[in-house]
């Protein structure tokens, strides 16, 4: 029987609010066997930019990545966030190991070709270096990947932390059952927007279709699931939405997401 291993992707939400992200810090440490941690950090690195007077450009709510950018997104991801959440999880016994995809080699992208928008220096990702991973994790350790990534030519790339979860889970599905947690605002998919209790506890791929049909699943929400049924098609055993206490075995209100 394959050991199990757990995914989970953060997101700003939780990186910048103290208590919220000590409250994570400790139920992500308290889950039982092998995991990877994946975080972004965009907010800080809008935040430092503006410090610094650099303006961030935004489109359609992706971010540009000029040179200077790519700058401040190394602080602040490989950095300082990504330091700061290593060294918190060490306070709570768990035995971390902060990377990008550039150390030891993990993630290779190559940078976005331009086609109406050149988002500059932007990663699209290759392939995840599945042995050099699987070793960290059987040494004991628990990886902690920030959201960029490498061409192999030297060059750093800004990658979006769902597909960098994503991929890693589906990389390492070779190996293990991989459970993918995507942590967000809400409780899971909810069949009422107003509702925090309307949580949709399963979807398969047929409540998936009848979802989209009754537009429950539109919106923010689209790319998200979408991407979960890219996981779900590559290895991936299932996926979780859902806020950080659905890492608490004892809560079930979150969604669960298989084919």
């Amino acid at each position: 029987m394959r050991e199990k291993l757990s995914v989970v992707k953060i997101g700003g939400n939780v990186i910048e609010n103290e208590a919220e992200m000590e409250r994570f810090i400790h139920l992500f440490s308290e889950m039982e066997g092998p995991k990877i941690l994946v975080h972004g950090g965009g907010k800080l690195a809008t935040q430092l930019a503006s410090k610094l007077g650099i303006a961030s450009k935004m489109v359609n709510g992706r971010r540009i990545t000029d040179a200077e950018t790519l700058d401040i997104i190394t602080m602040v991801y490989a950095g300082l966030t990504n330091k700061n959440i290593v060294a918190k999880l060490q306070a709570n016994q768990c035995n971390a190991i902060g990377l990008s995809g550039a150390d030891a080699d993990s993630i290779q992208a190559q940078k976005r070709p331009v086609k109406e928008i050149d988002f500059g220096f932007v990663g699209d990702i290759d392939g995840v270096n599945t042995t050099t991973i699987s070793n960290l994790v059987s040494l004991g350790l628990t990886p902690v990947f920030c959201a960029m990534s490498h061409d192999g030519n030297g060059q750093l790339l800004n990658t979006n932390a769902d597909t960098i979860a994503s991929e890693l889970a589906i990389g390492l599905g070779e190996k293990y059952d991989t459970t993918l947690y995507y942590c967000f605002e809400k409780p899971g998919v909810l069949m009422d927007v107003t509702d925090e209790a309307s949580v949709v506890r399963h979807i398969d791929t047929k409540k998936y279709k009848e979802l989209l049909h009754e537009g429950i699943i539109a919106d923010g929400m689209l790319p998200k699931l979408e991407n979960c049924f890219h996981a779900l098609h590559h290895n991936v055993k299932s996926v979780c939405l859902g806020n950080m206490f659905m890492l608490d075995q004892k809560n079930d209100l979150f969604t669960t997401i298989t084919l």
